[in-house]
């Protein structure tokens, strides 16, 4: 009965940690609908909610050049206590840009 019991705790154990604080990525295909220079974000939609992601700093000489009303398709961090979904990659899939894709380091 002694190992049932240990077998159950390490299960919820398990369980718990997995969803604890981890940060889980995400992918938007959408519009780009402003950019905000001055704090590192972009405004974007999709399924009728309009949302601000964040810019990591490695992208910010490249996020003015990402068209506005073109399509990207953004990979973000969703992070936890509120705070504004963080970007990974983006690729431009309608619209030209300077920065077709962005790798979380620099621009291809």
């Amino acid at each position: 009965m002694p190992f049932m019991r240990t077998i159950l705790l390490a299960g919820f154990l398990v369980l718990l940690l997995n969803g604890a604080g981890l940060a889980e990525d995400k992918s938007f295909y959408s519009p780009v609908i402003d950019i905000e220079p001055n704090t590192h974000r972009i405004l974007i939609s999709t399924l009728g909610s309009v949302f601000w992601i964040e810019v990591p700093e490695a992208g910010w000489p490249h996020m003015e050049k990402l068209p506005i009303s073109g399509l990207v398709d953004f990979v973000v961090e969703m992070r936890a206590n509120g705070q504004t979904p963080l970007i990974k990659t983006w690729k431009v899939k309608s619209g030209d840009s300077a920065c077709m894709v962005f790798d979380g380091k620099g621009c291809k």
